[in-house]
């Protein structure tokens, strides 16, 4: 498994718990940054995902 693809599985964890966070304290600040690093995880675990798939893993 790639090292991208971790890493952004980790961040998409963070996103939702900092987005969970945000809805809860009213935040819509940290709910919106939530979201960014769940989006940011994504892209980043796709991107590892299509390099796995290339070395035929």
């Amino acid at each position: 498994m790639d090292k991208d693809r971790v890493e952004g599985s980790a961040k998409q964890v963070k996103g939702s718990i900092k987005e969970a966070a945000g809805k809860i304290t009213g935040d819509t600040k940290t709910e919106t940054e939530g979201k960014a690093d769940k989006a940011e995880g994504k892209v980043q675990n796709t991107y590892g995902g299509l390099k796995d798939s290339l070395r035929g893993k």
